[in-house]
């Protein structure tokens, strides 16, 4: 019983030893930024219509702003990981829209009407 005691709290030591350092392996502003580069690419190659990146990018002022009330005194790990937590929906959110096939406008059959009409034999 003591062994697994043991191992158990052997993995959980190391465990919490490294959240910590992968949490905070990129700084928040350059996940930011990054997310934000994002958005825009999806934008500019039609992957992502107007009002999702505006709705992806209102997440992103956001936490942008909470950021701010974080960093006034101090920002501790719980604060860090909060952060980092919203990025990565975020991201996912990001990911998801930009392969929805949602795309903006003149991509489909609005572009080419070609589709309008196909034989059935």
């Amino acid at each position: 019983m003591k062994k697994i005691l043991i191992s158990i709290a052997a993995v959980s030591a190391l465990a919490a030893a490294t959240v910590p350092a992968v949490a905070s392996a990129q700084p928040i502003d350059q996940r930011e930024a990054q997310l934000d580069r994002r958005i825009d690419i999806g934008l500019r190659n039609g992957s992502l219509t107007r009002g999702e990146a505006y709705r992806l990018r209102a997440e992103l002022r956001d936490i942008d702003r909470l950021e701010y009330r974080y960093r006034r005194d101090g920002l501790n790990g719980w604060e860090r990981a909060d952060l980092d937590r919203r990025l990565d929906r975020i991201s996912a959110q990001v990911r998801f829209e930009r392969h929805d096939r949602d795309y903006g406008y003149g991509y489909g059959r609005d572009r080419d009407h070609r589709d309008d009409y196909r034989p059935r034999w």
